[in-house]
C-alpha cells in the first residue's frame, strides 16, 4: 500500500494526516476530518449526496482522490453556516421551502447551490435546476428543492437562523 502525506484546509481548519493512494475525498472527510455530513450514496459519481466544494468547484468526492486534493481549500455543508450558527442562504433556503425529508442527498445539494451562486451571485431558477440535475433525491420528489432553487433565484430567503 503506498501511502501519502496530504493537507488541505477543510471549513477554515487545516487538516493533515497520511492516507493511502486510493483513498476517496470523501472517505478522507470522513474517516480522517469528521466531516460527517459528507455523505457516501453510490460511490460512483452518480447520487451527488458526497457533492463538496474544492477551490470553488462543486465536485463528487467519491470520485476525487483526497491526494488530488493536497493543498487544497475544500468546504463541506457544515462549513457553509457562519460560525455563530446562521444558516447560509442555500441552507436556510432549504430548510424554508421543505426541501428535505431523510436528509441525506441535502448536504450535497447545498454545496451545489452554494458553488454556483458563489460563480453567478444571479442564477436563474433554470441554473440552479439545472445544476441539481445531478443529484438523486429519493423522498422529496424534487418539489421542495425546486422552490428553494427557485427562492434563491428570487433572492427571497431570510437572512438565516441559528441553528
Amino acid at each position: 500500500m503506498s501511502e501519502h502525506k496530504v493537507e488541505m484546509t477543510v471549513n477554515g481548519a487545516r487538516l493533515a494526516a497520511t492516507t493511502e493512494a486510493r483513498t476517496s475525498l470523501g472517505d478522507f472527510l470522513r474517516n480522517d476530518g469528521g466531516w460527517t455530513g459528507v455523505h457516501l450514496g453510490c460511490e460512483h459519481g452518480v447520487c451527488g449526496a458526497c457533492t463538496v466544494i474544492v477551490d470553488g468547484q462543486a465536485v463528487r468526492s467519491c470520485l476525487m482522490l483526497a491526494v488530488q486534493a493536497d493543498g487544497a481549500t475544500v468546504t463541506t455543508a457544515e462549513g457553509l453556516a457562519a460560525p455563530d450558527g446562521t444558516l447560509h442562504p442555500e441552507q436556510q433556503a432549504m430548510r424554508e421551502n421543505p426541501a428535505l425529508q431523510c436528509g441525506f442527498c441535502t448536504p450535497g445539494v447545498v454545496c451545489t447551490f452554494a458553488a454556483l451562486m458563489d460563480r453567478n451571485e444571479a442564477p436563474d431558477e433554470a441554473e440552479l435546476v439545472e445544476a441539481m440535475s445531478g443529484h438523486l433525491c429519493r423522498c422529496t420528489g424534487y418539489q421542495g428543492i425546486r422552490k428553494a432553487a427557485k427562492a434563491l433565484a428570487e433572492g427571497t430567503i431570510s437572512h438565516g437562523a441559528k441553528v
